[in-house]
């Protein structure tokens, strides 16, 4: 039977064999986390080739992603990456490098007033990159430039792409079709004729047929003693009273419509 001091050196001696344990783990993730490390190579200056040759002895990728004018890097060599030399980075991590193009050689052409397509084959002939993008201008040909940067004749031009402005053809204008079902005939004409639309077909609703009551007989009665006529329209016969309620409406409320639009109600 132990006894008590022999139970303490016993307990001791597990607990430093414990902490010996974790410091040994928690070294070994340590180093094994740093292993998986590495620094950033500067290939700045350097071909693809070489660029490339670099980031692959220290088990990184490489990938030209941009290219840009420059007057001090000669053509074909990098101009800069990210990340930056000397970080410290994972293995498997990608160097995203921009390729030098020289001092700039091209003279950027006038495109404004061109087609856009026009305007598309002249920069592809020159070598140059183009990026659209469209705008409503009332007046303006659709498909024409009419704006562009970097503008013609530019010098000291970062990038071999140009930014067209292109006029798109001007679309009506779309709006969200309220729901006027519940309200007066009366209002909802005022309310579409300020916001721009017209009144189309109202067409009143046939008689509501419901059951006797106090009767074995389940048969439906006619409760309006003389139907009214079933449509209604402009100037045709008498129009439906202002105070007749809305019952279903088209287009249907939500939908999306473009101004003028004519709006058809069926009243009761």
């Amino acid at each position: 039977m132990l006894s008590v001091r022999g139970f303490l050196r016993l307990l001791w001696m597990t607990l430093v064999l414990v902490t010996v344990a974790l410091v040994s783990g928690l070294v070994t993730m340590r180093l094994a986390v740093h292993g998986r490390e590495v620094k950033v190579p500067d290939v700045r200056g350097k071909t693809p080739g070489e660029a490339h040759r670099l980031a692959e002895d220290r088990g990184l990728s490489a990938q030209i992603e941009r290219q840009y004018y420059s007057p001090t890097v000669p053509e074909g060599r990098v101009l800069s990456q990210i990340p930056e030399p000397g970080s410290v980075v994972r293995r498997g991590w990608d160097l995203r490098l921009a390729l030098s193009l020289g001092p700039q050689r091209v003279t950027i052409p006038q495109m404004v007033g061109q087609s856009q397509r026009a305007a598309t084959i002249v920069l592809q002939q020159r070598g140059l990159d183009s990026a659209v993008a469209e705008i409503d201008l009332p007046g303006a040909t659709a498909g024409q430039v009419i704006g562009q940067d970097p503008p013609a004749n530019a010098v000291d031009v970062p990038a071999p792409k140009v930014n067209l402005l292109v006029a798109q053809e001007v679309s009506p204008d779309n709006y969200v079709m309220p729901g006027f079902v519940g309200r007066s005939l009366g209002s909802a004409m005022v309310a579409i004729k300020e916001a721009g639309f017209s009144l189309g077909k109202v067409t009143i609703a046939p008689p509501t047929l419901i059951p006797k009551e106090n009767s074995a007989s389940t048969s439906p009665v006619d409760v309006s003693p003389t139907p009214p006529p079933k449509s209604l329209q402009g100037t045709l016969g008498v129009a439906p009273s202002p105070a007749a309620i809305i019952v279903s409406q088209d287009p249907a409320p939500g939908r999306r419509v473009a101004a003028g639009s004519e709006i058809r109600f069926v009243v009761r």
